[in-house]
């Protein structure tokens, strides 16, 4: 696809091309005209000159036609002058015997030239090709009282050659200005082609560089007329599709806030009820509701918490420096007694080794960053076996700071580890997960310019690393 700047250039030079070879074309038929003036005028005097040479007398001709008059004639070999004398016309008297006659329909009016183009052979014993000769005719008469009157006609040629060399070179010195010109002029419209589209990069490059839920209008200030009125149905599109999200993202926080308290009513009343049941069958059934309203009630929460995670409550959410080392500790210790209750080993590596970054500072959001490293807690909680093991380890690297969680259970699948990522997709059927988890971590640690990634750890289980930037603030998470 040809960009817009192209077709402007193509459109631009096209013309300055046509009217160049134009141009050239006209200059080239000018500089013929002109030089065929001169060379004409240089033929009428040559064979005035020649005339003058030429006598009546009685009953006959002087030819008073020195050798060096002939020299000057003749001097120039490349732009060598022939001339003929023949009277009556066609009967020659003097010169060189090869011109060609002028065409019967030539102009016969006395003293008058008349210039025509022939083709002149070499003379006998002479080698080389015809040539191409400009030559005037002039007719003239001579006599007087006492002989009869009688017309000469004089003849003197000259190469084409040279005339086409001549309209060449004045051909050649016009093109070159001609061409610089047209050069300049097209560098000057291609910077005023990109002068002029540079406002329309600046829109791509700012559209461009949007994340996907980045729907705050387009500043419409730097565009020009042309491009405002698209910038403009741009924002109103924009703020549809942004109403449109935002009543979406209401009804699910509604929705789940309204869930919320039925559901903890049935988590209560389903427990009482446990309690209070004597027969087996019963108390079976009154376990799988009572499963089914937990199960329920975390999806309700990992939705609210979704909900705070998108761009726009995220973005509420102030920011804070704190040392992540500390920070993932203290929330280990909350998590412990959800590992005990399902037989689970929950420790935080402080690793020794590590002194020289006893602090790893971050700047963040503490609230969602705790909502982060619990589900990733949580994820490894419900999914491994009873008796694994769950680690935490924090750690700075370069410029980054890593917060893993390594659990020794059965791991996901290497064909999986991406898609896990996505809203409500699960790599197994086992615990009683929502499919929200992994996918409420990315969006939280995506808010804070880091990534999540998937490593495998042998012989089995899952290794979870987010990447965090490093605080460089002075004096942060002292």
């Amino acid at each position: 696809m040809v960009s817009l700047s192209r077709k402007l250039m193509l459109w631009l030079i096209l013309p300055q091309l046509v009217l160049w070879l134009a141009g050239g074309l006209a200059t080239y038929r000018l500089a013929a005209k002109y030089t065929n003036r001169a060379i004409d005028a240089s033929l009428v005097q040559a064979s005035r000159a020649l005339l003058r040479q030429l006598k009546p007398i009685d009953q006959g001709l002087l030819i008073d036609f020195p050798r060096a008059a002939q020299d000057i004639l003749e001097a120039d070999p490349k732009d060598r002058l022939m001339y003929t004398v023949s009277t009556p016309p066609g009967s020659f008297i003097l010169g060189n015997n090869t011109l060609p006659a002028p065409p019967a329909d030539a102009q016969r009016s006395l003293d008058t030239p008349y210039f025509y183009e022939g083709m002149v052979t070499p003379a006998e014993g002479v080698a080389g090709p015809a040539k191409e000769m400009r030559i005037v005719a002039l007719y003239v008469p001579f006599g007087d009282i006492a002989s009869p009157k009688q017309t000469m006609l004089v003849q003197v040629a000259r190469s084409s050659a040279d005339r086409e060399e001549l309209a060449r070179a004045i051909l050649g010195d016009t093109l070159l200005p001609l061409s610089l010109l047209v050069l300049s002029m097209t560098l000057i419209v291609g910077y005023g082609i990109r002068a002029g589209l540079a406002p329309l990069a600046r829109l791509r490059r700012e559209v461009e560089s949007r994340a996907p839920d980045d729907l705050t209008p387009i500043k419409l200030e730097l565009a020009p007329v042309e491009l405002r009125s698209l910038a403009s149905a741009l924002n109103h599109l924009l703020a549809a599709v942004q109403r449109q999200i935002g009543a979406q993202k209401r009804f699910i926080g509604d929705a789940a806030h309204q869930l919320r308290t039925p559901l903890a009513g049935l988590q209560s009343q389903t427990k009482l009820a446990l309690e209070a049941a004597t027969d087996d069958e019963q108390r079976k059934r009154l376990e799988l509701v009572h499963q089914s309203a937990d199960r329920s009630a975390h999806l309700v929460a990992q939705l609210l918490t979704l909900a705070r995670t998108e761009p726009d409550a995220a973005a509420q959410m102030r920011r804070g420096h704190f040392d992540l080392r500390a920070f993932a500790r203290e929330s280990v210790v909350q998590l412990v007694p959800r590992a005990l209750r399902a037989g689970q080993d929950l420790g935080f590596d402080e690793d020794a080794t590590d002194a020289t970054y006893a602090v790893v500072p971050v700047n963040a959001n503490a609230m969602l960053l705790r909502e982060a490293l619990a589900n990733l807690i949580d994820n490894a909680i419900q999914y491994a076996q009873p008796g694994a093991e769950v680690t935490v380890r924090v750690r700075q690297q370069d410029q980054s700071a890593l917060l893993i969680v390594e659990d020794n259970g059965p791991g996901i699948p290497s064909e999986d580890r991406e898609r896990v990522f996505e809203r409500f997709v699960r790599a197994t059927y086992s615990g009683s997960g929502c499919g929200l988890g992994l996918s409420i971590v990315k969006e939280i640690v995506e808010r804070h310019q880091g990534t999540v990634t998937l490593e495998p750890v042998k012989p089995h289980g899952l290794r979870v690393i987010v990447t965090l930037p490093i605080d460089a603030t002075p004096g942060a998470a002292p």
